[in-house]
């Protein structure tokens, strides 16, 4: 009978040892959300193109030679005569000496000229020669003369090509680009630097061809730094490019920023907008990262509040403009609603999300940028 019990016993432990354990719920996963809210922004044509100064000067050396001194760096702030680079001396030096010593010898002929000249000027008054020959005195005096002011002349440009040796700056500016180093062998008027001349600021742009119409008739446009894009710059178009590039068949576009600020520095990225008020009126302004493609048309996930959790709901919209701080939606979602923001390709519709809200940073919806126009 004990052992019956005790079989007995030893079976049921066996049976609980074997059984699978009851699975253990998992709990929803969290998601990143955020409630829509009207977008105040300025919408329009925006193109991104770069600060430059708008005047910009090549600087080069007049003769050729070899770099034998470079004085300043990319970025280096100049004013005008300062010493730039120079080149080996040398044979400049030896050629402005060679030149002034020609002049000397024309000068000293000069003088013997004239002094025979003057000679037989007395001599033909006391008619102990002929005029014939004072005529030849007097033609080898003008030869003289003209020939010390040939060796003057050459003398001179002895001088400058000496002068030339030295590279000056001739404005004020910021030297934004050096092509030569110390040692190197340049050409006459090959590019040694780049200088951006102090002054007026503009940004240079690319404008498709369908939008250089709209831009001729702008009266004035917006330019926002990428530094600063709460900041709107007053800009005006100053010059259209008559003809497109061959590559892009895009036109240069050179858009002066009036009473450009400190902030303003060669080489940033700017962006220039074309305000088009009316376009971004009731658009509702999305990060990029809600939207995803669903059937070939776009959408997001719009959750709908059950307690303390949500439930994703698939939602088609209309995409008036993509934007470069996000997606201004003209239809198919409504202020209020709450939206998704991230992960969008890994939700399931119908599951339970536990929500995570993202509050939208403030330049989100208060810049006044456009879309980028291609066409």
């Amino acid at each position: 009978m004990n052992r019956s019990l005790f079989a007995g016993v030893l079976a049921a432990a066996l049976l609980v040892a074997c059984s699978k354990p009851e699975p253990v719920a998992e709990a929803p996963r969290p998601v990143l959300v955020q409630k829509l809210a009207l977008a105040p922004v300025t919408t329009g044509a925006l193109y991104s193109g770069e600060v430059r100064a708008r005047y910009e000067s090549d600087l080069a050396f007049r003769i050729a030679g070899k770099i034998v001194e470079r004085r300043v760096d990319v970025g280096a702030v100049v004013k005008p005569g300062q010493l730039l680079a120079r080149l080996d001396p040398s044979d400049a030096g030896l050629n402005a000496e060679a030149a002034r010593a020609q002049l000397a010898a024309a000068q000293n002929e000069f003088v013997f000229a004239k002094a025979e000249m003057e000679r037989y000027r007395d001599l033909v008054a006391k008619n102990f020669v002929s005029r014939s020959v004072l005529e030849a005195k007097e033609t080898s005096f003008k030869s003289a003369a003209a020939r010390v002011e040939q060796a003057r002349a050459q003398a001179t440009v002895a001088g400058n090509q000496a002068g030339y040796t030295s590279l000056v700056a001739d404005q004020a500016g910021v030297i934004t680009a050096v092509a030569a180093e110390v040692g190197q062998v340049v050409k006459d008027s090959a590019v040694v630097m780049k200088l951006a001349r102090d002054g007026e600021r503009e940004v240079l742009i690319a404008v498709p061809e369908s939008r250089i119409a709209v831009l001729r008739k702008a009266g004035k446009v917006e330019v926002r730094l990428w530094t600063e894009p709460d900041v709107a710059l007053a800009g005006r178009v100053r010059e259209i490019a008559p003809s497109a590039d061959t590559a892009t068949r895009t036109y240069a576009v050179r858009v002066s920023i009036v009473d450009a600020t400190p902030a303003v520095q060669l080489g940033m990225t700017a962006n220039v907008i074309l305000p088009d008020a009316a376009t971004a009126a009731g658009a509702l302004l999305v990060p990029a990262t809600a939207l995803f493609e669903h059937e070939g048309a776009s959408a997001v996930w719009v959750m709908q509040t059950e307690g303390a959790l949500v439930r994703p709901v698939l939602r088609p919209v209309t995409v008036r403009q993509y934007r470069e701080d996000g997606v201004l939606l003209a239809g198919g979602v409504k202020p209020g609603e709450t939206i998704a923001v991230a992960g969008v390709h890994k939700i399931v519709a119908g599951e339970l999300l536990k929500p995570q809200l993202r509050v939208a940073a403030a330049s989100a919806s208060a810049v006044p940028v456009g879309v980028q126009t291609g066409g």
